[in-house]
Formats: structure tokens, C-alpha cells, sequence
């Protein structure tokens, strides 16, 4: 008969024990990470990558929350922008009327001349997709992959050497 001891068996119970919340705390810092990484991505292509700068105020409306609920952690880019959804996947704004809205005409330039009008008609207009939230995410893939990847593998190694 062979008879084994394990000396520090307990030990390593504990510690991989502890292997769930550590390797949840890992994962969350690397998400919160690669959350702000994705901002600054998508700034980089809201300021002339993908979409050149007007007044900023889409960009300015881009923000990043980091959410965990229970053993689950997410970032989240979004923005409260009307106009964002149309550049993001394109589409067809439709044919609107123009009205005045301060006093009676609308001024504009017409063949040389300034010309006043009591209404404009603006026919539909499509806009073509100009992704800069999805593509900055497909950018990423394999940094997000890879940086989950190591933060995993870390907190598995420092459970079991510690």
C-alpha cells in the first residue's frame, strides 16, 4: 500500500479558493482599462480619423462607464447625440420644410446674391455610414482579447504561487 501526504494542501485549498474573486478583480481593472483605451480610440476618429471636428459637441458627448453586477463586468461608450446614430451606421434623413424661426424670411446666398425665402424645401439626403464607434471596437479585437487574456492568466498564476 502507498500511502501520500500533501504538506500545504491546505494552503492551496485556500488559495485556489480565492481563485474566483481574484481572477474577477483582475478582469475588471483590464476592462476599465481597455474601456478608457476605447475612448481615446474614439476620440482619435471623431477628430478627423473618420469624421472631421465641427463644433466637437458629438466628441464632447462621448462618455465611458464601467458597470459590475455581481460577478460581471462591462464598459460601456455611448452618446446622447441625435445626429451620432446617422454617422455611425448611415441612413436617409428625409425631405424636410425650413422655416423661419426668428422673423419673417430665411437669407442665404443664391447665384451671387443674398435672396430672402419664406420656406425652403430640402430634398432627402443620404448619408453614408461613418462608423467611429463600431470600427474603433473592431480595431481593438485582439488588444481586448489579448489584454483579457493576460489578466486572466496573471490572477490564476499569482492564486497558485502566493
Amino acid at each position: 500500500m502507498i500511502t501520500a501526504r500533501l504538506d500545504g494542501g491546505d494552503a492551496l485549498a485556500a488559495r485556489l479558493a480565492a481563485l474566483p474573486a481574484a481572477l474577477n478583480a483582475s478582469l475588471a481593472q483590464a476592462v476599465a482599462e481597455l474601456g478608457r483605451a476605447l475612448y481615446l480610440r474614439v476620440e482619435r476618429n471623431l477628430s478627423g480619423a473618420v469624421l472631421q471636428r465641427r463644433s466637437g459637441r458629438l466628441a464632447a458627448s462621448v462618455a465611458v462607464t464601467v458597470e459590475r453586477r455581481g460577478s460581471a463586468v462591462s464598459a460601456t461608450l455611448k452618446t446622447d447625440v441625435p445626429y451620432a446614430a446617422i454617422h455611425e451606421y448611415g441612413g436617409i434623413l428625409p425631405a424636410r420644410l425650413v422655416l423661419p424661426q426668428r422673423g419673417r424670411a430665411l437669407a442665404f446666398p443664391w447665384r451671387g446674391q443674398e435672396r430672402f425665402f419664406a420656406r425652403v424645401s430640402v430634398p432627402p439626403a443620404a448619408m453614408p455610414e461613418r462608423s467611429f464607434m463600431r470600427s474603433a471596437l473592431a480595431d481593438m479585437a485582439p488588444e481586448i482579447r489579448a489584454a483579457l487574456t493576460r489578466a486572466a492568466l496573471a490572477a490564476a498564476a499569482r492564486a497558485v504561487t502566493t
